[in-house]
């Protein structure tokens, strides 16, 4: 291979991401020797979930629709998708694609990285949403994956229910003010925790909630009744980061810290956790804490927990791009021209039924429109928009029932809502 030149961040850059550059070889290798040996057919491939992860999964979130779209614009093939926020379960197909194989050939290893990644972060910040309940869920822990990463991370998290993001970057994909404390670094920096918090609230915008943070450099309970007793009715809440080699119960650590507030009067300041939380240590720790912050559990499966996230988005939504017998897709008529810039092909008559009619899986749609949606309100414009009815990123298409066709329903409302089963993440 030529030599490239050196660059500064190692990553992909947008035009090589469209130009196919990011491929497996084998792709490239294939396309060479179709085009060699004249084979030109059109096939149908479907991107669907095997299995879940793990056994007390029940639903996946899709997310990465929009980037699929973005990738796929401009190439001749026929694209339909099931929107971005959508419930799906095994064997539902997400995405489906349509066109003469070494077109878009090389395209698959990418469309499978926006596909997989993307959902699993929504996915993972659905399950923690929906066992913390009416609590606030903030996407923390941007420092632990690549910084090229984070706006998707967070967007994806705020797709899949969380309730903001910490990332300046991100904040700006779901156009909302980034969501923040105070950072271990400025307690140590001034010594003291209290003092931290006086500059903090004397220097920064009254606008912003005044949450101490409280594990730095004493005892948290002790830490508690300071800054309570500096800040009184303007202290928001305590926030506990305690790193798990010094965590011991943290439940217990909670407990004291909720009972020393109370006995001196401070019921209004609320507890927000963070620091290793998922879905499980959110059902153990709801009693106590008023809101989480999570981080590193969205992103990247450890070792012997149950969660995941970088790790897990690949295993969760493993693309199973299968190429169907090859042919002119009889079901559909002669192969169907590219659709014009800007614009998609939708079935005549509207509905799942109809997509149904012409051989697309049920709750998909042509996947340009979600692209020409974000072009036509700019950049992500389609999720500008946050009022009642809006339609959002937020916004879940399909209720998770087991039979998968559940009329549609909106993320607050269906994350929100009191099972009518015993609960299962």
């Amino acid at each position: 291979m030529k030599s490239q030149p050196k660059r500064a961040f190692h990553i992909a850059s947008e035009p090589e991401i469209k130009a196919g550059e990011v491929s497996d070889v084998y792709f490239e290798r294939t396309v060479e020797i179709l085009r060699a040996k004249g084979l030109h057919k059109r096939v149908k491939a479907e991107i669907r979930l095997k299995s879940f992860p793990q056994t007390d999964w029940t639903f996946g979130v899709l997310a990465g629709i929009e980037e699929a779209a973005a990738l796929l614009e401009g190439l001749p093939v026929d694209v339909w998708a099931m929107d971005e926020g959508t419930l799906f379960g095994p064997e539902d197909t997400v995405l489906l694609i349509e066109g003469v194989y070494p077109e878009w050939a090389k395209y698959e290893t990418a469309l499978l990285g926006f596909l997989c990644q993307a959902s699993g972060i929504a996915t993972k910040a659905a399950r923690c949403k929906r066992a913390a309940g009416d609590r606030q869920v903030i996407s923390f822990g941007a420092r632990r994956m690549h910084p090229a990463l984070a706006p998707m991370i967070e967007r994806n998290a705020f797709v899949g229910g969380c309730d903001g993001v910490a990332v300046t970057k991100s904040a700006e994909l779901i156009d909302a003010d980034p969501t923040g404390t105070i950072p271990h670094a400025l307690v140590l920096l001034f010594g003291d925790t209290v003092e931290a918090l006086r500059a903090f609230h004397e220097v920064i915008d009254p606008k912003v909630r005044r949450v101490a943070l409280i594990d730095t450099l004493q005892d948290e309970k002790f830490e508690a009744i300071r800054v309570a007793k500096a800040l009184g009715r303007e202290l928001y809440a305590v926030r506990l980061d305690t790193p798990s080699s010094r965590r011991g119960d943290f439940f217990k650590i909670l407990e004291e810290v909720r009972w020393e507030l109370d006995l001196r009067g401070f019921n209004h300041v609320k507890i927000l956790a963070s620091g290793g939380i998922d879905e499980y240590e959110i059902l153990k720790l709801n009693s106590l804490v008023d809101g989480y912050g999570v981080g590193a559990r969205l992103r990247a499966r450890h070792h012997g927990d149950r969660g995941g996230a970088d790790g897990q988005a690949r295993q969760a939504l493993r693309g199973q791009a299968g190429v169907a017998v090859p042919g002119r897709g009889a079901e559909h008529g002669a192969p169907r021209r590219r659709p014009r810039s800007g614009g998609s092909r939708r079935p005549a008559r509207g509905g799942a039924a109809q997509a149904a009619d012409r051989g697309w899986p049920p709750r998909a749609r042509p996947a340009a429109a979600a692209h020409a949606a974000r072009v036509r309100d700019g950049a992500d414009g389609a999720h500008r928009h946050h009022g009642a009815g809006s339609r959002t990123a937020r916004r879940l298409l399909a209720e998770w029932a087991s039979s998968m066709r559940s009329s549609p329903t909106s993320a607050r409302s269906w994350l929100s809502s009191s099972p009518t089963v015993p609960f299962r993440i």
